[in-house]
């Protein structure tokens, strides 16, 4: 679908629309890197009375969970590519089955945004004669490039950005004693988590403080959870 929005050689302006899906990818994975891997660091180090099994539930939830949200990801923005392709089939059928139907439709969307009817009617005839499915594709389905499906970048992004998030508390057991490693984990990851959550409000152009309380409430109740499980099934096994 993406031969149906041609790139702009003019100028853009800096809002963040345009870059809020793979925001959303990096973000998602980065924290969801360093929550769930912390969590399982926690969880097995609080069940372990040695440090090997800590290094290789890390390593194992990098791996797994790295690949788990390239897929997850890939899946669900395929999903909404191939229900964006439908929205364009179908509307090209209805333009080859009533051309002017489409056109008056086009010309009251342009009506309800304010422009009078004769110049909504003028428009929709112009934009519809260089580029009719393209003109119904972004003002009535409300399809555009920004907002455009991106399947692959979207893994991508997510794995990658995971991988990136998990190898803080990766590094953290490593430089860490048995003793000594739920807190060196808790307290690093707890930081990054509030650094990406401030970070990431601040490009999405939303308060840094929310953005980056929010995130780290959730990496406290995960850590405090899967410690609480670890504790209550290493005294049980």
């Amino acid at each position: 679908m993406l031969r149906y929005f041609m790139r702009s050689r003019h100028h853009l302006e800096g809002h963040s629309g345009r870059r809020t899906g793979l925001l959303r990818a990096a973000v998602l994975g980065a924290n969801d890197g360093i929550v769930s891997t912390a969590s399982l660091i926690v969880g097995v180090a609080a069940a372990s009375t040695t440090r090997d099994p800590v290094v290789i539930a890390a390593v194992a939830g990098m791996v797994s969970g790295a690949i788990s949200m390239a897929a997850g990801e890939y899946v669900s923005v395929s999903s909404q590519a191939d229900a964006e392709q439908a929205d364009l089939e179908r509307e090209r059928l209805e333009l080859e089955k009533d051309v002017e139907s489409e056109r008056r439709e086009l010309a009251s969307i342009y009506v309800r945004r304010g422009l009078q009817p004769e110049l909504a009617r003028q428009v929709a005839e112009q934009l519809m004669e260089k580029d009719a499915l393209h003109a119904h594709a972004r003002d009535e389905l409300g399809h555009s490039e920004i907002t455009a499906a991106q399947p692959v970048h979207a893994a991508v992004i997510s794995a990658v950005s995971f991988a990136i998030g998990a190898a803080l508390p990766l590094a953290g057991v490593l430089v860490s004693t048995r003793q000594t490693v739920i807190p060196i984990v808790a307290a690093s990851c707890l930081f990054a988590l509030a650094c990406t959550g401030a970070l990431a409000a601040r490009a999405g152009g939303a308060s840094m403080l929310k953005g980056s309380a929010r995130v780290t409430f959730w990496g406290i109740f995960a850590m405090a959870a899967t410690a609480a499980v670890g504790s209550l099934f290493g005294g049980v096994f």
